[in-house]
């Protein structure tokens, strides 16, 4: 049966259909072929089952909370605020971009959010300073990524409903690998301006940054809202999500004055677009995953590839394997849809903390995003800086590389994701 669903699924993506439909036809082929004897509209109800849970109602929230915010001016400001800190140093610049990435992660959880809203303005002020365009690309590309891992972060939300883990717990281990990517990427800005002889940016006076300071500072209480919120158990992730909301309304209508009221209908119908896709994969990958389940492919397969007893470091580089090679070429999201159910009965009988998996497994999803051939952040900068494909990824190795050190270190040391969550909630 794995063989045939395997087969079913990877005959239909090369004949180019869309993810739904190898997801949808390999369920169905699964249900009818070897459960003739059971009603057809259990797969109706999984997939209403996978759309049901109360959590789901954040995706939808946090997706147009970080529509309305990258259509405003809270990305500029964030941006002129990391500048003026960070804008004089060797490399400052490069730093700046990581940072500002961060910063607008924070608020949006969107990868492809933070391509357009921090790669647009600041990639002309790069090449200006004498940045190769290839690390420039690259350099926004892969710190757009660290959005997927601080909170909120869609992917998240994802793997907690699917593999039934806290999302409140997964947001706050997020932060740590988070800060850790922020860091490993600063070091090789520095590096890589020292080696290529990148001048020095003017000091900025403090005069500067404290006004820089004050016009961000409305924006940087997004992310006190969000993981302070969540940290001092004042808001659950759903409240967090609908707060994002009125913040952002206030912040860039109201405040900012940024985006109109006319705006908002138009804003609102490009989230229910991308929310329909959302929950369609969704209620997809949930019938899929019941499917699966009931004729126990998780234990064959597992069985098959001798990991019924292995060791947890063991069982962690094979999920970050999978995850990390089936992001290349599938979705994240459809890829966290399909595997988390094969690996969370492993991970759960070794005795793995289903937190670390998680973070680890939003990880392998940040480096799908920006790694060839299918990673969408990549098709999102050939769109937004008019780059060929070959251009825009030619620069991408020497980042995807810290990533994976990143994965390598929170395998090695869980505590760089699980330190929050344990003084949080334990």
């Amino acid at each position: 049966m794995a063989l045939t669903i395997i087969l079913v699924m990877l005959v239909l993506l090369l004949l180019g259909y869309p993810m739904i439909v190898p997801m949808l036809v390999a369920t169905f082929v699964g249900f009818f072929v070897y459960f003739p004897m059971l009603k057809s509209d259990i797969i109706v109800q999984q997939m209403i089952s996978g759309i049901s849970p109360v959590a789901l109602i954040t995706v939808p929230m946090f997706i147009l909370a970080a529509d309305i915010v990258t259509r405003g001016h809270t990305a500029n400001r964030l941006l002129d605020l990391a500048m003026t800190f960070f804008g004089h140093i060797k490399g400052g610049l490069a730093v700046t971009t990581a940072v500002a990435c961060t910063l607008f992660g924070a608020i949006s959880g969107s990868t492809q959010a933070t391509v357009v809203a921090i790669g647009g303005p600041i990639r002309p002020r790069m090449l200006q300073a004498g940045y190769d365009d290839r690390f420039t690309t690259a350099l926004i590309i892969n710190a757009s990524d660290i959005a997927f891992l601080i909170p909120p972060s869609i992917g998240m939300i994802v793997f907690g409903i699917v593999g039934k883990v806290s999302i409140g717990e997964l947001f706050l281990a997020g932060i740590g690998p988070g800060l850790l990517i922020l860091v490993l990427f600063s070091i090789y800005s520095v590096w890589y301006a020292w080696r290529n002889n990148i001048p020095l940016a003017p000091r900025i006076g403090w005069a500067d940054r404290l006004r820089a300071s004050r016009k961000a500072s409305l924006a940087l209480m997004f992310p006190v809202l969000i993981i302070g919120g969540l940290y001092a158990g004042y808001f659950s992730p759903t409240e967090v999500a609908a707060i994002a909301v009125l913040y952002a309304f206030i912040l860039e209508v109201c405040i900012y004055r940024a985006v109109k009221l006319k705006d908002i209908p138009r804003i609102a119908y490009s989230t229910g677009l991308i929310t329909g896709i959302v929950f369609v994969l969704v209620g997809t990958g949930a019938a899929f995953s019941w499917i699966i389940s009931f004729a126990q492919l998780p234990q064959q397969l597992i069985a098959s590839i001798g990991l019924a007893d292995a060791g947890p470091y063991t069982i962690l580089f094979v999920i970050s394997l999978s995850f990390f090679v089936g992001c290349m070429f599938v979705d994240p999201i459809v890829v966290t849809l399909i595997l988390t159910p094969i690996f969370m009965p492993l991970v759960n009988a070794a005795g793995i903390d289903p937190v670390l998996v998680g973070t680890l497994v939003t990880l392998q999803m940040a480096i799908g995003s920006c790694t060839p051939p299918f990673g969408c952040d990549i098709f999102t900068a050939c769109a937004i800086f008019r780059k060929p494909y070959l251009e825009v990824i030619a620069g991408t190795p020497p980042f995807i590389i810290i990533l994976l050190l990143a994965a390598t270190l929170l395998v090695l040391v869980p505590d760089i994701a699980l330190l929050l969550p344990r003084l949080a909630f334990h």
